[in-house]
This record gives structure tokens, C-alpha cells and sequence, in this order.
């Protein structure tokens, strides 16, 4: 069908005022408003043998996949009522991180939630990719964040699951599939959130020095027996300064951040300086922005213990990690790093990682390369058939565009 068939076709579907425009490249690109309209453009295009690339804001993963249209959330932007008792929001997936924070700042309420990448990038982005920042090592992964959603598979069904209920867990586990799946089982239209208090008090204090002196500053907190709300490692490039980095976040009431505040000053053994307010909001954002200055972002895990061993491996193979954006969320084991490597230099990355059982994650990347890597890789046997056996049963006539396991 040529694309202006296939335009007329999306209008005829989902009405003349329906947001559908054409992309630089000629293809048409379609926001539906509603979950419905959602549904009836992936059974239309299941049925059809449409290819279908989803997208949020494009802040985050190119839009570059061949496809014969893209279907984008951005219409998709309603953040339903807080529950002030139960500290549960719901939201659709269209709405940009910044925008939900502010949102529910209004009800007294806190999305303990932060990734690399611009303030407008989509909660659905973040959910597609399953990315957590360095909040992570206080409240968790994204999955804990997340109560229940409803997804629009590639054939147009409509599933519900979980709640806005913190004790409902029905059908917990296919939340838990749906984040960080890429976009390759279907769309996630709306989803129900796990929200906190304001924190009464939030610090940060950094340090900087040698890269193995400031790692070292973070175990000697965890040593302590302390959990901070971040405790990151930060490349100087991340860090925006000449030198390796550690940063420390505490927040709760003003009590608890002072005694915390005292307990890691005193475990630390280089001089921490506080950032507060504006300054540290700023220092926090610069540093996750700059996760999309270069064309490839991977995220992999080792065990805290091992943490110097993936750093010489990012180095080894990708760069020396001083030029490149690297962060390590250290309590988590968490390593993010954006960069310019070709698909040659992530193969052996990820084979040197493979060998020693850390997963990676290629999070973003041109076409090209996440087509020959995929974004996770089957470097453990049976990966890639359990990947297209879930496949088949969301998306049996294969519409959608997203390579989890790269070419077999």
C-alpha cells in the first residue's frame, strides 16, 4: 500500500481530526488518543500486514527503523487523581517525566523515579526500556515502581493488569514482561504508579578524586550500614569536571537526613562537599542529560565486588571511560554508559561481559546496530527462542519493530 493509501486509510479508521502527520522520511506517523483507538490501529495493521514502529517523544530512541508507519504516545497524555492516602497516581503513557513530577508534587506526592536522558522524555519511554537512574539504589527498579498497566498488544488486545492497590498484585508478572520490553509485545497505554511523600529534607554531597578512591568511598558507605536514596559513580565526562565523581543523595525528614548526613561524612575518606536546592537539582539533571549526547546507550550489571573489573572492561573495549558518559550506580551493581562504538566494539563488550554472567542491555543505538546485536543478546543458551516463543503469542503476525535478540 503506498503511504498515501495508507494515510487516507489511518483517517478513514480513526477519524479526520485524528493527529496523523508525515515524517521527514515520508512515513505516516499516528497518535491515538484513547486506549481504544490504540487497539483498533494494531488490529487494523496486524491484519493488514502494516509494520509498526512505536515511538514516544523521540527524545530518547531514534526514530530511524524502516516501518511502514509510526504509532507514537504522545496523545496519550491524561495523569489521572492522586490518591493522597494511598499514595497511588495513574497516567498515561504520552505524558513527559518532568511533567508527571510536577503533577504530582501538587498532591504532596513523589515519583522516586530518575533516568538518563532529557526532562521530556515519556514515562512510556522509560517503561519500554525498563531505564532506571540512580534513584535506583534506594527504591528499586522501575518494575517496583509500577502497581499494574494495560498494554495493547500487537494484534489489538486490550490487557489489564494489576491495580491501583498496592496489596493487588493479580497479573503482576506481565507488567513486569511489558517493562522493558521494547515496544516488542505491544503498547502500553496507561499505567498505575507507586508513589511516595515529598521527602521534608534531600542533600547531596560529592567528592572527587581517583576513580578507585571514590569507589571506594561508596562501599565504605555501604559498610556502614547506610542506604542511601543515590550513592552513583560518575566518569568526569558524566560529571561535567576533571575527575572521577561519587555522589550521595539523602532524603526523608529532616532528623534522619542529619544523622545520615554525619554517618557518611564520618565513613567517608576524602572530604565531601553539599550541594543543595537549585544547585543540586541541577548537578543530578546535567549529569542524566547527558546520557543522550552521544549515539549509543548500554546499561549492564556486575556484583558490587566486581565493579572495578567492568570498569577496565568498559575501557578495554569501548573507551577509556574518562571521555565517554559512565555511571555506576554502586550499591545496585549498575553500569550506564553512552558513547560512540560501533557494533563491532559492543559484540566484544558484550561477549567479555557475557563470560563473566553480567547481563547488557543495548538501551539505545542506531538502527543498524540494534538490528545485528539486538537489545538484549542471547548470550545464555535458548534466550532467542524464549524471546520469539512471547513474541508470537503477543504480536502472531510480527507488526512490530523491535529487535530484543538481534540476528540468531
Amino acid at each position: 500500500m503506498a503511504r498515501g493509501e495508507l494515510t487516507t486509510r489511518l483517517r478513514a479508521l480513526l477519524g479526520t481530526a485524528a493527529p496523523i502527520e508525515t515524517t521527514p522520511d515520508g512515513v505516516p506517523r499516528v497518535a491515538p488518543r484513547t486506549t481504544a483507538e490504540c487497539a483498533l490501529l494494531l488490529r487494523t495493521a496486524s491484519a493488514d500486514g502494516w509494520r509498526v514502529r512505536v515511538t514516544g517523544a523521540e527524545t530518547w530512541t531514534p526514530p530511524d527503523a524502516p516501518a511502514d508507519l509510526f504509532l507514537t504516545t504522545r496523545a496519550l497524555r491524561g495523569a489521572g487523581l492522586v490518591s493522597a492516602a494511598d499514595l497511588v497516581a495513574t497516567a498515561e503513557t504520552g505524558v513527559p517525566l518532568d511533567t508527571l513530577r510536577r503533577a504530582f508534587a501538587d498532591h504532596g506526592a513523589w515519583l522516586a523515579l530518575d533516568a538518563p536522558g532529557a526532562p521530556g522524555r515519556s514515562l512510556g519511554s522509560l517503561l519500554a526500556t525498563a531505564t532506571a537512574g540512580p534513584l535506583r539504589a534506594g527504591f528499586g527498579l522501575l518494575r517496583d515502581q509500577v502497581l499494574g498497566l494495560t498494554l495493547v498488544t500487537g494484534d489489538g488486545r486490550v490487557v489489564t493488569v494489576g491495580g491501583r492497590v498496592v496489596k493487588d498484585v493479580a497479573g503482576y508478572d506481565l507488567a513486569k514482561l511489558a517493562v522493558g520490553s521494547f515496544g516488542a509485545f505491544g503498547v502500553v497505554t496507561t499505567v498505575h504508579l507507586r508513589l511516595r511523600a515529598i521527602p521534608r529534607a534531600d542533600q547531596t554531597l560529592v567528592g572527587t578524586g581517583r576513580r578507585d578512591a571514590v569507589l571506594d568511598v561508596a562501599r565504605a558507605i555501604l559498610a556502614g550500614g547506610l542506604t542511601p536514596a543515590a550513592l552513583e559513580l560518575m566518569s568526569p565526562a558524566a560529571a561535567r569536571t576533571d575527575a572521577w565523581t561519587v555522589a550521595i543523595r539523602l532524603v526523608g525528614t529532616g532528623d534522619e537526613v542529619a544523622a545520615d548526613r554525619a554517618a557518611v561524612q564520618q565513613a567517608s575518606p576524602i572530604p565531601l562537599v553539599e550541594r543543595t536546592g537549585a544547585d543540586a537539582a541541577a548537578f543530578w539533571q546535567e549529569m542524566l542529560d547527558g546520557g543522550t549526547a552521544a549515539p549509543v546507550t548500554l546499561r549492564a550489571g556486575a556484583l558490587p565486588t566486581g565493579l572495578e573489573d567492568a570498569l577496565d572492561l568498559v575501557a578495554l573495549h569501548l573507551d577509556e571511560a574518562v571521555r565517554d558518559w559512565l555511571t555506576v550506580t554502586v550499591p545496585a551493581g549498575t553500569l550506564r554508559w553512552s558513547g560512540a562504538a560501533g557494533p563491532d566494539a559492543l559484540i566484544r563488550f558484550r561477549d567479555a561481559a557475557a563470560a563473566r554472567e553480567w547481563p547488557v542491555t543495548i538501551e539505545r543505538a542506531p538502527w543498524g546496530t540494534c538490528l545485528r546485536l539486538g537489545h538484549f543478546g542471547a548470550y545464555r543458551e535458548g534466550v532467542h527462542r524464549l524471546v520469539t516463543g512471547l513474541r508470537s503469542a503477543f504480536d502472531p503476525a510480527g507488526i512490530l519493530v523491535a529487535p530484543l535478540s538481534g540476528n540468531p
